[in-house]
């Protein structure tokens, strides 16, 4: 019996031993991440000196709780519940792991703002707020920056790939032609810009060269305003294979520069072909002689501009008879400014003949021009003669007019009643000042001098004879700086020559002086009448009266 126990012992602990073994190498396994044998899942129990490493709600878990019964499971939950905060604690300490760990992706910056900070770094420029700030808005205006060439290279990589920026204005910040380059560069990139203002740049002719290259290329642009950038009849040709072969430019600003002849020479042809173009400016420029005719001609062959500035160009009449001749043929032009463009009277009749004939005007601005009140009267009848006249607004300004123009407009409101007309104001008749009598001034100048008449006369006699003739008498006068006309003269001398013998006998100076003194109270007579009269009886004091005997 003790035998059979005995065996039945070793057996069991044999037994034991075996499966001691199967957990201890089951755990290598499963700390090495490999699947545990399914015996050893069925047999004894886990010891809780077993460091057991389980991935919550992982595969390899699922497997090793499985294989445990109902009570080795309520036994050994305090010893799981530790194994699976070690994990976490572990996993953060570098541990592998079979979960797919994704790459963060930069995502692409479609406003170009780091490409923006980038370029300024490799230009040596620091970046602007403001556009940092608006550089996803339809509209950058960045006037008055002072960007430079530097500055306008930032931004123009910057804006290779912008989409959303349709409007913009980099007035007066001093981009010169370094800075065109890059504007001009980036233009042959972005498709987005519509809408363009460089003006006050600097930009000079080898800016425009380089901007009218991409101007030929670019079909996106519809505005372009490069006024103030000094461009010179140089570029003409260039800015003329523009008009002629961009059709889409519908607004070009090219004012407050330099163009001269042979500008008009360039830019009449191109224009004539143009039928894309709506508003042309060229004003402030000195555009004249035959450049102003050969330009009026391409007018008048235009059949798309509505709205044109040849203001402060200096057209005269040779430009302005032209001009006329085209806004006869011309049946599209809406509003055009004249100002100042040294237009005459005679300029202005030439000029209504065309007006006489356009119905498609309807604003004339023709101010500061020396046609004085003629002109605006030959100007406004030919826009009455025209009954099929649209004209809405005339303006004269700086011009004076007189009461036959104003007539005359009252008779063209009945037939335009929208007609408005502004001028320089309405001549008044100036009534002429009274002139001073002229033995006044002759007294007043002896006077004057403390001179006696004898000693006045004296001066001409240079023969010494007492009497001076007519010649030595206005040679005298005239020699003394008496403010006296050729009547005035003729005057004196028929007052002192009493018997119109040719000569002044002034020995008699006491007969002088009576005629003098005549004249002198029949002078002072009148104006106490006068004072008498407007002061209702009341007499003025006697400065007054002496302050009147200097005026007749």
């Amino acid at each position: 019996m003790t035998d059979e126990n005995d065996n039945d012992e070793k057996q069991e602990n044999s037994e034991t031993a075996e499966a001691s073994g199967l957990l201890e190498a089951d755990e290598t396994v499963v700390n090495s991440g490999g699947r545990a044998p399914s015996r050893a899942k069925s047999r004894g129990s886990i010891s809780d000196q077993r460091k057991t490493v389980v991935r919550t709600g992982s595969r390899l878990s699922s497997r090793i709780e499985s294989g445990l019964d109902k009570d080795d499971q309520r036994d050994n939950n305090s010893s799981r519940a530790p194994s699976a905060a070690t994990f976490d604690s572990e996993t953060t300490a570098g541990y592998d792991t079979d979960l797919e760990v994704e790459e963060q992706r930069e995502q692409y910056d479609a406003s170009g703002r780091n490409i923006y900070k980038e370029a300024c770094r490799l230009n040596g420029v620091i970046p602007v707020s403001y556009f940092l700030r608006n550089i996803t808005e339809s509209e950058l205006i960045m006037k008055h920056h002072g960007l430079g060439p530097a500055g306008t290279k930032a931004i123009a990589i910057a804006l290779v790939g912008n989409t959303t920026i349709v409007k913009l204005n980099l007035s007066d910040n001093w981009l010169a032609p370094e800075g065109a380059f890059a504007i001009a560069d980036m233009l042959r990139e972005n498709c987005y810009i519509t809408d363009l203002d460089l003006s006050d740049n600097k930009l000079g002719n080898q800016g425009a060269a380089a901007l009218c290259s991409t101007l030929l290329q670019n079909s996106n642009l519809t505005h372009v305003t490069l006024s103030g950038n000094n461009f010179e009849d140089k570029c003409a040709d260039a800015f003329a294979d523009v008009i002629l072969n961009n059709n889409k430019i519908e607004y070009l600003n090219l004012s407050n520069n330099t163009f001269g002849e042979a500008a008009g020479l360039a830019f009449g042809p191109a224009l004539a072909e143009n039928i894309s173009m709506r508003q042309l400016d060229l004003s402030w420029n000195h555009i004249r002689g035959k450049g102003a005719v050969i330009l009026a001609e391409g007018v008048g062959g235009n059949i798309g501009l509505r709205k044109l500035n040849l203001s402060w160009n200096g057209f005269g009449n040779e430009g302005t008879i032209a001009l006329g001749k085209a806004l006869a043929s011309n049946n599209t032009l809406e509003e055009l400014d004249i100002t100042n463009n040294r237009i005459t009277a005679e300029g202005s009749v030439l000029l209504g003949k065309g007006l006489a004939v356009i119905d498609s005007l309807r604003v004339l601005l023709i101010g500061k021009n020396p046609m004085q009140t003629a002109g605006c009267y030959a100007i406004l009848k030919s826009v009455k003669e025209n009954s099929n006249s649209t004209m809405e607004e005339m303006d004269f300004g700086n011009i004076q007019v007189n009461k036959d123009f104003e007539d005359l407009f009252k008779e063209t409101l009945e037939l335009l009643p929208n007609l408005k007309v502004k001028h320089g104001g309405t001549k008044e008749k100036v009534k002429p000042k009274p002139k001073m009598n002229p033995m006044a001034k002759l007294q007043k100048y002896i006077q004057v001098n403390n001179l006696r008449l004898v000693d006045f006369f004296n001066k001409f006699d240079k023969d010494g004879s007492m009497s001076v003739n007519y010649e030595e008498f206005e040679e005298g006068l005239l020699e003394t700086g008496i403010d006296l006309d050729r009547e005035e003269i003729d005057w004196l001398i028929k007052q002192f020559d009493k018997d119109g013998d040719g000569d002044i006998m002034y020995r008699n100076v006491g007969i002088l002086d009576e005629n003098i003194a005549e004249q002198d109270s029949q002078f002072l007579r009148q104006c106490w009448a006068v004072i008498f009269s407007a002061g209702q009886g009341r007499p003025a004091p006697p400065s007054v009266g002496t302050s009147l005997s200097n005026y007749v």
